[in-house]
């Protein structure tokens, strides 16, 4: 019993601060390997929902002459059709924000990436023209809502590294967009031939980016640096520690990136309304490229399958670029001698396409590949222009909704001008002269400002 005695002294005397320190340094070291993985899942789900945001307009485009011919469309259907992504982007993108601060951006997502998955499931077997609008509206629902939302989600878990993030977003949608560019005919071809085939199969690419988001979905992720924030405020004490973490936990916005600040009026902002519109009108070069490309080189005497490698290599450009300009963007006080040089570009392209489609094609899918980078510059600036999480996300709900409205009149309009020209001319001159005014308000968009300064006035 005596000899005992010390060894119980010794715990009945241990200070319960030190259990409780050895405790905590257990509890961070299992928290930052917690935090690590939820890290590498959460880059996993940016990069496959990314991968998805595209390939159900580009992989329409590469069949769009066997769709026209197997639903009976019209030159002006078929522009209604290549018309439908930026108009359900703008009616469904506004409610993002609306969605994230009641279910969370990840569940947002996740959802989104679930309507993808369906859309692109049912749209080819719906039967007519009306059931193949139907899925193809399900499916763009999803990729509005996760439009907006991926700078509000790099923003909230990355905000040190927008530039880097924005670009490694960036390249997996242009990978996505020039891969469906690419195979989609060869698959089908392989298939059998069949172009619902070959439209249905981008389905299993949107079941795969669900997976990563489930563990975000009921909310129960707290952003990195919460605990960090909260040992700072109590220099250290682990007991102090425990429960300012618990607060900061409570306090903090969740994974998902809740909105619970005022409102901003971005109607009173001039860079709201500069990026929006620059917004509007690089979407509309881009849906048109998307949408008519291949139509433009099949029409010059370009086979099919060669076509949409054009298309492809036009995408594919913005998978090194999309992750060289937005690092270049953040580390430039103004923004405006980027656009300017992906305008030339542009510019040049169109010329090109006009005065030797067939000859120069590889040169002009190149030219165009780089101003359609106006994309990922857009996003960036996005993120630029708002200081805060909350600001990012009514701003990139703004610039996204009002640009995709200004951006549908555009593909539909290329259409008609094709149909009733019987030619290329006019609709080659309709995408040049758009592209002076979107390299006017891109310089004004890049300029060194924030929203909160000019809403707030």
């Amino acid at each position: 019993m005596m000899g005992l005695m010390p060894s119980e002294e010794t715990r009945t005397m241990t200070p319960p601060t030190v259990r409780s320190s050895a405790a905590h340094d257990a509890g961070k070291a299992g928290g930052a390997s917690t935090r690590a993985w939820t890290m590498r899942l959460l880059v996993l789900g940016i990069v496959l929902s990314a991968l998805n945001l595209r390939p159900a307009i580009t992989s329409l485009g590469a069949l769009l002459e066997e769709v026209r011919d197997g639903l009976g469309m019209s030159g002006s259907v078929a522009g209604l059709l290549t018309s439908v992504p930026p108009l359900c982007f703008a009616v469904f993108g506004v409610m993002a924000p609306r969605l994230a601060r009641r279910f969370g951006a990840g569940a947002v997502v996740c959802a989104g990436m679930v309507a993808i998955a369906t859309g692109l499931l049912i749209r080819p077997y719906a039967g007519g023209t009306a059931g193949f609008l139907a899925g193809s509206a399900l499916a763009l629902m999803g990729i509005a809502v996760s439009n907006v939302l991926m700078p509000v989600i790099v923003k909230h878990w990355f905000p040190d590294r927008v530039g880097s993030m924005t670009g490694l977003y960036s390249m997996a949608l242009a990978l996505g967009t020039a891969l469906a560019a690419a195979v989609t005919v060869p698959l089908t071809d392989t298939l059998g031939g069949s172009w619902q085939t070959g439209l249905a199969l981008w389905a299993g690419l949107a079941v795969a980016a669900v997976l990563p988001w489930l563990p975000f979905v009921r909310g129960r992720v707290t952003p990195p640096g919460a605990e960090k924030a909260a040992g700072a405020a109590t220099g250290g004490n682990p007991v102090q520690d425990r429960e300012e973490t618990t607060s900061a936990q409570a306090s903090a916005p969740a994974e998902h990136a809740r909105v619970e600040a005022p409102r901003l009026r971005m109607a009173r902002s001039r860079t709201a309304w500069a990026l929006a519109v620059f917004f509007g009108l690089q979407a509309t070069a881009a849906y048109i490229t998307m949408g008519w490309m291949a139509q433009i080189f099949r029409d010059a005497g370009v086979p099919a399958g060669s076509a949409g490698l054009l298309l492809a290599v036009t995408m594919v450009m913005g998978v090194p670029l999309a992750f060289v300009i937005p690092r270049l963007a953040t580390r430039l006080p103004h923004q405006g001698p980027i656009v300017l040089a992906l305008g030339v570009c542009g510019l040049v392209g169109y010329a090109g396409l006009y005065l030797a489609p067939a000859a120069g094609a590889w040169a002009w899918a190149v030219l165009l590949g780089i101003a359609n980078c106006a994309f990922p510059l857009a996003l960036t600036m996005v993120g630029m222009r708002a200081r805060t999480g909350p600001g990012v996300a009514q701003l990139s709900a703004f610039a996204q909704s009002t640009g995709y409205l200004i951006s549908i009149p555009g593909p539909l309009l290329v259409g008609v001008l094709y149909q009733h020209s019987g030619g290329w001319g006019l609709p080659i001159a309709l995408m040049s002269a758009l592209m002076i005014p979107q390299m006017v308000v891109g310089f004004l968009a890049g300029r060194d400002r924030t929203v909160e300064d000019e809403a707030a006035r």
